[in-house]
């Protein structure tokens, strides 16, 4: 059984982790993310230049580390002395960009992985097959979930590992009213990760008659969150994991 059905609704998933209390993307955010009471989070990965998954969201690496350039255009033992922490703050100085293999090691038991494809500058390289395989050589199939913008990512992740779990990222307005569509419903059957501006109760009583379970995305909001919870969401995805205190 998959992590996410043992887990209660509204699933709370750390948005880069703790986002708000700590560096995006770090361990230091996860750890808060945990200690907050949150069982979920959520990461950004993209491939370096010698096709080593690591945890970033931008594929500059100008705004979340003291490094310059791209981060496809970097070699991994290049990325490993960069600070990925002071630019949110002096406590966090010397917080390095993790290695995604590290980060799935680490928390490889009860705690429940949403892997978004970060590759949207490069949509043709090997990163959902690195992820994947990766994913099914630590038998963490059971509490990863892929996510990214491009269905075609999820398709070739599906195709690797029929097992593996798959949530398309729906921006708002008319672009993500089509990729919530049923036409893209075979790429992402089991999870839908809409912007929050799509979500009524006529949009969750759809996806639910489609057997679909949603997380919305970015809640940082107490009284939003709760209007969503009453429509039937299944997780939120939020800065803030202690949202709901």
């Amino acid at each position: 059984m998959h992590l996410f059905d043992e887990l209660s609704s509204p699933v709370i998933i750390a948005h880069r982790g703790a986002s708000k209390y700590a560096p995006e993307n770090s361990y230091a955010s996860f750890e808060t993310a945990l200690r907050q009471g949150a069982i979920a989070f959520e990461l950004d990965t993209m491939l370096t230049s010698d096709n080593v998954p690591v945890v970033i969201h931008d594929r500059e690496l100008e705004r979340t580390t003291n490094g310059s350039g791209l981060v496809g255009d970097t070699h991994s033992d290049d990325l490993k002395n960069l600070d990925a922490g002071c630019w949110f703050s002096d406590e966090y100085k010397g917080e390095k960009i993790p290695f995604l293999k590290d980060v799935l090691i680490r928390y490889q038991k009860n705690v429940l992985i949403i892997i978004e494809l970060k590759n949207l500058h490069s949509s043709r390289d090997q990163l959902p097959e690195i992820v994947t395989e990766m994913v099914r050589e630590l038998k963490m199939i059971d509490n990863v979930i892929l996510s990214s913008f491009i269905p075609r990512n999820l398709k070739r992740a599906r195709k690797q590992s029929s097992e593996i779990k798959t949530a398309l990222i729906c921006s708002s307005g008319l672009l993500g009213r089509f990729c919530s569509s049923r036409f893209l419903v075979p790429v992402s059957p089991e999870f839908l990760h809409p912007n929050k501006e799509l979500i009524n109760e006529e949009f969750i009583k759809r996806e639910s008659e489609w057997q679909r379970r949603i997380n919305a995305w970015t809640v940082d909001d107490k009284e939003e969150a709760r209007k969503l919870i009453k429509f039937g969401i299944a997780g939120l995805i939020t800065n803030d994991p202690k949202i709901l205190e």
